[in-house]
């Protein structure tokens, strides 16, 4: 009997799908474990790929004026306490400091889970006048949140790196407005360069974020059926700022409390699209995202080594832009370098041996279709960037039908009960009561409320769970 080998994935997605991602995270070397449960070690590799996501956002963001800086991550919980439906939403994640050394601390010192409260402090310090506003500050930084038995890397974790939009306006309109633009830049980068579709919809307000006024989220469906909740915009009015005094005087001297936004995007939608794209044989990354567009691999034939190699390089040079990878490895089998780099996800594999050299000529492997095609090495740098742009389509194309087939709609528990099971979401007719939330939740094995589906209108409709008339139909499914 031949033993397979556990150099690659040893199951399929379809079959056990959080085991086949965690291989796949470790495999393709993304992350690693630490000794800490919750808490992950992100790879170079998987840290690059972060940060191609970072530096688009930031670009958007710099076109909205949103200025990076960076919070302290620990805070006094005499802070934390200000806002109560903040506290009260986030007191279960809450990690606390409570001594030093031997030392007893006189204050017990919250951990970073979100920064309203130490940020906000310091807004009610810098804000007095109207000329101070808008005042719109950014920062990347990392958030731990105790609030998972079941720790994913990248999906759900105790430790996650994300952006922080914190803003405050001086009209509820021009707060609103910059709400909208926020997310068309978050989308722009999903989308454009993650190639990951999703909904943007308003949660309820059992699901909304502790403390804003409204929430909604951008949520990604994964091809096991569940949904991850990606970007989100909170607005959160006043609230805060009349909890943290955050107050200005208008150009009329009478005194206002700002109005307020907050933002984010972390490394659970870098999950998202890893487990959205990538398939048996390892990872599938976007181009436009890949640190590296492709991997050349001479095949060295003794006697011909030095000629291939010389051709390789020369392609090297042409193809800088990019990114490439040569594999000039003389103590690994081109099999074994086949199977590496596709299991890393490079987008384009070049091969180029002796008989190629004799037809000036290359083979080149698409990651996306397995495609694998032969190109005149004259003509490789006209014609990857249209092929690079064909794989970045077609994830996209795939990923959008893939989201567009999963929603569907229920009047009877019957049926959602048989879609749910079906890995669908499921629009059902509801009332805004919490208690029938809950009983939806404990009567189909924890599938929650994701968003208000405003394209419906639920008028002469009942809610499923108490017969009161209906005041939304909303989106029903299984979460990360």
């Amino acid at each position: 009997m031949v033993k397979k080998s556990e150099e690659g994935l040893t199951v399929k997605k379809e079959d056990d799908f959080t085991e086949w991602f965690i291989q796949l995270m470790t495999k393709a070397e993304l992350a690693d474990y630490s000794p800490v449960s919750g808490f992950i070690v992100y790879r170079p590799y998987a840290f690059e790929i972060w940060e191609r996501m970072k530096e688009a956002v930031d670009k958007e963001f710099k076109k909205l004026g949103v200025k990076n800086a960076y919070f302290p991550m620990l805070f006094p919980e005499s802070l934390f306490e200000k806002e109560k439906e903040h506290v009260a939403g986030f007191a279960p994640e809450v990690a606390w400091v409570t001594e030093v050394g031997n030392k007893k601390l006189s204050e017990r010192l919250a951990i970073r889970p979100t920064s309203e409260v130490i940020m906000y402090y310091f807004y009610s310090k810098w804000i007095r006048s109207h000329r101070d506003l808008p005042l719109i500050i950014n920062q990347w930084n990392n958030v731990v949140r105790w609030d998972t038995n079941n720790p994913v890397p990248f999906f759900r974790g105790r430790e996650f790196l994300w952006n922080e939009l914190h803003t405050a306006f001086a009209t509820e309109k021009e707060c609103l407005k910059h709400g909208l633009n926020v997310i068309k830049a978050y989308d722009k980068v999903t989308e454009e360069l993650m190639a990951v579709p999703a909904i943007y919809g308003r949660k309820t307000e059992k699901e909304k974020f502790a403390g804003a006024v409204f929430t909604e989220k951008n949520h990604v469906y994964l091809p096991n059926g569940k949904v991850l909740e990606g970007t989100c915009n909170h607005y959160d009015g006043q609230n805060f700022a009349k909890a943290y005094d955050i107050k200005f005087k208008d150009s009329d001297g009478k005194e206002n409390y700002v109005y307020q936004n907050t933002h984010a995007i972390s490394t659970r939608l870098l999950g998202g699209m890893l487990g959205m794209h990538s398939d048996n044989n390892g990872l599938v990354l976007p181009p436009r995202i890949a640190p590296n567009k492709v991997v050349i691999i001479p095949l060295l034939f003794k006697g011909k080594e030095k000629e291939v190699l010389e051709v390789a390089k020369n392609i090297e040079k042409d193809l800088k832009s990019f990114d490439p990878l040569l594999d000039d490895r003389d103590y690994v089998t081109p099999g074994r370098k086949f199977g590496e780099w596709e299991l890393k996800g490079i987008p384009l594999r070049i091969e180029l041996g002796p008989r190629d050299l004799e037809k000036k000529q290359v083979v080149v492997s698409n990651r996306v279709s397995g495609e694998k095609i032969e190109i005149k090495i004259k003509d490789l740098k006209n014609k990857i960037p249209v092929i690079l742009e064909e794989m970045q389509k077609e994830l996209y194309a795939r990923a959008k039908k893939l989201l567009d087939e999963s929603m569907v709609k229920a009047e009877t528990k019957k049926d959602l009960k048989k879609f749910l099971d079906a890995k669908k979401m499921v629009s059902i007719p509801m009332c805004d009561g919490f208690a029938c939330e809950d009983l939806m939740k404990s009567e189909n094995s924890g599938a929650k409320t994701l968003f208000i589906d405003e394209k419906n209108s639920a008028k002469g409709k009942k809610c499923l769970y108490c017969g009161k008339n209906a005041n939304y139909w909303v989106y029903v499914g299984k979460t990360y």
